[in-house]
């Protein structure tokens, strides 16, 4: 039951508990053991600032792929901090209000969206769920892998955390490739947890 406990959705866990054979995509910009090395024991430190990244979809709630609902933290002793993945498919009233959910339970200082879904869509979309909502509309000009690839670089540094495991995210991470995704459908977590460390740690 310890056991259990304790490695429930890690790799070991997924492995021992699950039965799953977990193998490592050829070149991917995350390995299994980047993201265990990972792994935060115990409660996180206080944060300096929060964002929640959103990555968007045309999906009516039915169908088609997730929005992508990541929080992230940058914590007083300067690492980041996975810390909630609530991404789902949703009505676009749906995924607005579990943004608004998200950013009030973590106490957020901003929300980081992607507006090539949709475009003034997705904004008049979180406005109307709460009107002081603080947004950054963020613009997909380059691939999924090479925006992906400085924050590949922050787990490579040992400068990020995951505050518990989160096993449909970590699934698309080691997915990614320098020449794309090699998972199926889109990496819609992953792309909101780029948007926000990308916010966080690169805007600077």
């Amino acid at each position: 039951a310890v056991f259990r406990e304790r490695y429930a959705g890690t790799r070991l866990g997924r492995q021992e508990l699950a039965g799953e054979l977990l193998e490592d995509v050829q070149g991917a910009l995350w390995t299994r053991a980047m993201i265990e090395a990972a792994r935060h024991e115990g409660p996180v430190p206080a944060m300096r600032r929060v964002v929640i990244g959103v990555d968007p979809s045309g999906s009516d709630g039915t169908s088609g792929d997730c929005q992508g609902m990541v929080a992230v933290g940058l914590g007083f002793d300067g690492l980041g901090y996975v810390l909630a993945d609530r991404s789902d498919r949703l009505s676009p009233d749906g995924w607005a209000k579990r943004v608004v959910e998200l950013y009030h339970r973590h106490r957020a200082d901003r929300v980081v969206a992607e507006k090539n879904y949709g475009g003034a869509m997705v904004e008049s979309v979180l406005r109307a769920a709460a009107p002081n909502l603080p947004i950054t509309m963020v613009t997909a000009s380059r691939g999924k892998a090479v925006r992906a690839e400085p924050v590949a670089a922050l787990y490579e540094q040992g400068r990020v955390r995951h505050a518990e495991p989160f096993p449909e995210l970590e699934d698309q991470m080691v997915m990614m490739t320098p020449a794309g995704y090699a998972g199926g459908g889109s990496p819609d977590r992953l792309d909101a947890l780029v948007w926000a460390f990308t916010d966080l740690f690169l805007n600077d």
